[in-house]
């Protein structure tokens, strides 16, 4: 599975939480895909996989039962079904999961899935098909004759009109001016387009008009190096409109991460891979910038007076944040401009083994923030230092936010003891919110206090809930 791999220590918590209360756990993972709220679908898709292989029948059947809602795409389930053969077998309960994944799905929506998602994991669709059986009505002659398309068995019955663009498109290729009208007239994604004709601008300006937009946020880079997206270009123009769509964001599931990322190698004017430039235009780059803010849920102000800490230790370069470019000091200082915009009191340090402050505001943009924190030296990780800070200035906060990637050395006082202490001292209530940019089985906050809380992972549903917890009463937390 490669970087897809997910860590032992992971499995094992799983694990736990389905002999514990399986039937959450399932509900849980069904509500995490459907938000859209996480960076990448995999790990939804694992834990899904060992749910179905649970002792329990229920949590067994209610795990099957989820596959449709879970596995959104066709690339989900063959990941799904990668997983899912490590833990267990080929039963009747798969198949008929399997099954119901194909038959109940609208016509044309499969098609394009089967067409956009071919092969992955070592999986095609017609292998899916050759173990699951499915069953289909006998008066739904055009499914029938999707089937046997996908099975490499001669239709008999007219197929979906996106698999007749993608036939015509291969005995086409050749042609570029052609293959370009086919690929607009059919609405053919770029995944159904040969590796071939992906170098000209004219075939990304015919998939650009139904582009999804995650789609688009992906291949940014390329039609940037083919020349399309400078300011006066109708490709531009498109590009601008939609990411401006809020709703078209929320639909698409657009996550602030992916945006995230579009718009650091954008803005770079170069891909991170191969030898692709471009010069960057500003009104993508502002564009994308906003999206960054638009994908998260609504946050409400709290009113409260906030200490936002950027750990810029040297641990927060190492690694990648859900297997993106970035890394958890960049990541951090885009989160932490949410916060800014929002709140009107806030307050944003630095900090490693000492602190400093950084003095932003709301109107510093994403890169200008990434780029700063970027060149602030390195040292060890002392979370401690933002609390004994607050109590050194005499500050008054409500609420500490610490993002880090948790690898802690904790200094003379750990963070819990200078929590406490600056309560003591100042008579305030104060919170702790520990944001850990990175899955590493870290705890810092104390469980057994309300006025604590330990965040896992880069979720767009993290600021709303944090926002939440700084609001509630420490009973209630």
């Amino acid at each position: 599975m490669g970087e897809r791999a997910l860590k032992r220590e992971h499995a094992q918590s799983i694990q736990r939480l389905l002999c514990a209360d399986g039937l959450r756990v399932v509900r849980r993972i069904v509500e995490i895909a459907e938000s859209g709220r996480a960076p990448k679908s995999d790990p939804a898709l694992f834990a899904l996989a060992m749910a179905c292989a649970a002792e329990s029948d229920a949590v067994r059947a209610a795990a099957l039962s989820a596959l449709l809602r879970v596995a959104r795409t066709g690339t989900h389930l063959f990941h799904f079904a990668a997983f899912v053969q490590a833990q267990r077998g080929w039963g009747r309960g798969l198949r008929r999961a399997v099954s119901a994944w194909y038959n109940n799905r609208p016509l044309d929506e499969l098609a394009y899935q089967t067409v956009k998602y071919r092969q992955r994991d070592g999986w095609r669709h017609r292998d899916l098909l050759r173990l699951a059986h499915p069953l289909v009505n006998a008066d739904d002659v055009a499914r029938r004759a999707l089937y046997g398309w996908i099975l490499r068995q001669e239709p008999h019955a007219e197929l979906p009109r996106l698999v007749e663009g993608f036939q015509i498109l291969d005995e086409a290729q050749a042609d570029v001016i052609a293959s370009a009208e086919i690929i607009a007239a059919y609405g053919l994604p770029r995944e159904a387009v040969p590796s071939t004709l992906l170098k000209e601008a004219s075939i990304w300006m015919a998939l650009l008009e139904r582009m999804p937009l995650t789609a688009m946020l992906r291949n940014l880079e390329v039609m940037a190096s083919l020349g399309m997206l400078t300011p006066d270009a109708e490709a531009t123009r498109q590009v601008v409109a939609a990411l401006g769509n809020t709703e078209a964001l929320r639909r698409a599931r657009a996550h602030p991460l992916a945006i995230l990322t579009a718009l650091r190698i954008y803005s770079a004017g170069r891909g991170l891979r191969g030898s692709l430039t471009w010069s960057p235009t500003p009104a993508i780059t502002a564009a994308l910038e906003a999206a960054f803010f638009n994908a998260f849920s609504n946050v409400a102000p709290t009113g409260r007076r906030i200490l936002l800490a950027l750990d810029v230790s040297g641990s927060m370069d190492w690694g990648n944040i859900a297997a993106s470019p970035l890394t958890p000091r960049e990541a951090s200082a885009a989160m932490a401009l949410v916060t800014a915009r929002v709140e009107p009191e806030v307050r944003i340090v630095a900090f490693c083994h000492k602190l400093r402050e950084l003095n932003l505001s709301k109107a510093h943009g994403v890169d200008d923030v990434v780029d700063r924190v970027r060149r602030l030296p390195f040292g060890g990780t002392d979370c401690a230092q933002p609390m004994l800070y607050a109590l050194k200035h005499d500050l008054p906060v409500d609420c500490f936010i610490v993002y880090t990637d948790s690898e802690t050395w904790a200094g003379r006082v750990s963070p819990v003891k200078a929590l406490r202490r600056y309560r003591e001292r100042t008579g305030i209530d104060a919170k702790l919110v520990v944001v850990g940019m990175l899955s590493n089985g870290f705890s810092i906050a104390d469980p057994n206090d309300g006025g604590m809380l330990d965040v896992v992972g880069f979720d767009t549903a993290a600021p709303a809930v944090i926002n939440q917890f700084i609001q509630s009463s420490a009973e209630a937390a």
